[in-house]
């Protein structure tokens, strides 16, 4: 019912009512009068505030884009969004700021095309995508080909990356080699990985920090060239800046350091990213996630705590290491991962450390001292259901 239905209504119920019980309520029906008539102001000034606000965010992003203008990509209709994904047919997954589809564009080019949820705070994550991308050129981190903008729906179309994500050739519950990749090929996409996370911190003209590196955010292509993606969370800051301020958390538990959640490890910087960097190497080596590792089921286990007491060892004790080449490049893996998670960012090395690391010869590799930050105690399934 609209509100001067409800009024009118209202009105013609307190008459009959007063009439009924003889009594003279002109003071008591005009005070229902002005009651009603402040209802009325406040829902239009809630509607009228939940209006500016939304017109305001609109427009600061489109102040954004024109400022972006020169060095932003194509911008698209959104009926042109609904064309390229053939009506969103396709779905490739989903994220926390979307859903993602396959497309083609009009040369025939396949394309990922992320729609964004609407009302996310200011658009921020929008913004931090369209002004971090548009920033960068490198080998390693996905292209951003066009968006769209218009009025509550947003998108982010991309290169199509035809391997998907390296989560799902790292963690394989059902084999211990099928489906996963070679020492190889876990090196070369951990140097790459590296690459673009140096390029992002030194090669920019503004240091960009992702702030969310796991494996779900690194791409790979047809040949398996990593790409790193999904920039909602990445914040830009001058050269000149060696910490930054965070209004919150950042990340994906796990791949958190400590930093960002407790400020007496130290300031948060690009060291936050190779935080990240390292867990998700050890995870690379491991084969699986952290908390489903290989475990004697009468302690607790932590992957890198494990690994680490292994590392002089003839036998690492990974899976698929056949001779002593695919030896060392585990190892390289390893140390760089352990060093890349020590707790205080100070300790870190910069990813620039991390490359010479992987790519540099055995003899010089220096073991890091052993991370004393572990996972929280947990108790195992197989202990639960043996009754």
């Amino acid at each position: 019912m609209r509100f001067e239905q409800l009024f009118n209504v209202t009105i013609l119920i307190i008459r009959d009512l007063f009439y009924a019980i003889g009594i003279s309520a002109s003071g008591i029906l005009g005070a229902v009068i002005l009651c009603l008539l402040c209802i009325k102001r406040k829902c239009f000034i809630g509607f009228s505030n939940k209006f500016w606000k939304k017109s305001a965010k609109h427009e600061n992003i489109e102040a954004f884009l024109l400022n972006y203008e020169s060095i932003a990509p194509k911008r698209y209709n959104y009926s042109d969004i609904k064309k390229i994904t053939n009506s969103f047919k396709d779905k490739l997954g989903q994220g926390g700021y979307g859903c993602v589809y396959k497309g083609t564009l009009r040369d025939g080019s396949l394309v990922a095309v992320k729609i964004l949820h609407d009302s996310k705070g200011n658009g921020e994550e929008f913004l931090n995508e369209v002004a971090s991308i548009s920033k960068t050129s490198h080998v390693n981190i996905v292209s951003l080909l066009g968006f769209c903008f218009e009025g509550s729906k947003g998108a982010l179309i991309y290169e199509f990356m035809p391997n998907g994500s390296l989560e799902k050739f790292i963690y394989n519950e059902n084999s211990l080699t099928e489906g996963q990749l070679c020492w190889h090929d876990l090196l070369r996409v951990a140097v790459g990985i590296a690459r673009g996370l140096e390029y992002l911190h030194r090669g920019c003209k503004t240091r960009i920090l992702h702030f969310d590196i796991k494996p779900h955010n690194i791409l790979l292509s047809r040949d398996f060239c990593p790409k790193i993606s999904d920039f909602g969370l990445a914040k830009l800051c001058p050269d000149t800046a060696s910490k930054v301020s965070l209004l919150g958390m950042r990340g994906t538990i796990g791949y958190i350091a400590p930093e960002v959640f407790c400020p007496n490890f130290g300031g948060v910087s690009h060291k936050s990213d190779v935080y990240s960097y390292g867990m998700m190497v050890l995870e690379m080596v491991g084969g699986r996630k952290d908390s489903n590792a290989i475990v004697d089921l009468t302690s607790e286990f932590y992957f890198p705590h494990w690994i680490y007491d292994r590392l002089d060892m003839e036998e690492i004790g990974l899976r698929g290491i056949t001779n002593q080449v695919e030896h060392e490049k585990a190892r390289k893996m390893i140390v760089a991962g352990l060093w890349c998670i020590q707790t205080f960012p100070v300790k870190r090395p910069s990813m620039s450390r991390v490359l010479e690391i992987l790519e540099g010869s055995m003899e010089f590799l220096e073991i890091p001292p052993k991370p004393f930050m572990s996972s929280p105690p947990r108790l195992l399934a197989a202990d639960s259901t043996a009754s």
